[in-house]
């Protein structure tokens, strides 16, 4: 079976330091035809299972803590049976939305999670939030950059638990590196590629330096 992404668009509000934003998310989906992980469960649990289907979802994996990047994970969680997986260092914005019901699994960095066949290296990526990853997929050339990374650059470092010259070094140490053809798939907005963003991130480096 081919392993394949796929991308559940949902929509509502982000809410942080008081503050409420209407956002599109991307939801995404990595497996095959009997299995997926879902990455980022946003807003619509209901979306998100009827992509799912009949197939047995593995883990639901948060890339950072932000209410629109986690408000789905508990219901859909509920009814999937899947654990649902945030780095600690996120648990308090998670504890914000979802008081009641603790994540089942703490992310590591270079932990490697495997789906349908596909290893998908967990990269802690602070700075957007301190407990950020990226899940990266070396030999499918994917990464599911949260975010961190987006096709105009980085993710917001204005509000509270955030911090801009993290984010540059994780950006740095972390990304820039990969393959330039590696696709990066964002939490919100088109997909890209390493390549396509660097200029722009290199650009923020030098700026920040």
């Amino acid at each position: 079976m081919t392993a394949r992404v796929e991308k559940v668009l949902t929509s509502g509000l982000h809410i942080l330091d008081g503050a409420a934003t209407a956002v599109d998310n991307n939801v995404w989906l990595v497996g095959d035809d009997r299995e997926v992980m879902v990455v980022d469960a946003a807003h619509d649990h209901e979306l998100v299972l009827d992509a799912i289907g009949d197939r047995r979802v593995t883990a639901i994996v948060c890339t950072h803590g932000h209410n629109d990047h986690i408000n789905a994970s508990v219901p859909l969680a509920d009814e999937v049976g899947a654990p649902v997986l945030i780095h600690a260092e996120d648990r308090a914005l998670w504890d914000r939305v979802n008081p009641d019901r603790a994540p089942d699994w703490t992310l590591s960095d270079s932990e490697v999670l495997t789906v349908a066949g596909i290893d998908l290296e967990v990269l802690h990526t602070p700075g957007h939030t301190w407990g950020s990853v990226c899940l990266h997929a070396v030999e499918q050339a994917w990464l599911f950059s949260g975010d961190t990374v987006s096709a105009d650059g980085r993710g917001a470092t204005g509000r509270s638990c955030s911090d801009f010259p993290v984010t540059i070094r994780s950006i740095s140490t972390r990304l820039l590196g990969l393959d330039p053809a590696t696709t990066v798939h964002p939490g919100h907005g088109p997909t890209t590629t390493i390549g396509a963003e660097s200029p722009r991130l290199e650009e923020l480096l030098v700026r920040s330096a």
